[in-house]
């Protein structure tokens, strides 16, 4: 089994839905999944059980996908 991967994900909007988050890591390879992915695991929202695919993810928040990795949300910082 390969390594746990810990990212940083950097969002341009307030927040990211925890199904977009699966889908843009490539961890379910379309939104409709997302659904049966987090019934079947175990994910962790800020060291809390969470399987709402609509899970709303701000600046500060991290999700812990078993066997995949450890997610760091960040607002994108505006160039000067």
């Amino acid at each position: 089994m390969g390594e746990i991967v810990k990212k940083e994900i950097l969002i341009d909007g307030p927040y990211i839905t925890l199904g977009q988050l699966l889908k843009e890591e490539a961890i379910i390879s379309s939104g409709g999944q997302a659904k049966w992915f987090l019934k079947e695991n175990a994910v962790n929202v800020n060291d809390e059980p969470d399987d709402r695919r609509g899970r709303k993810l701000y600046d500060g928040d991290h999700v812990e996908v078993p066997d995949v990795g450890l997610f760091f949300i960040h607002l994108k910082q505006e160039s000067e």
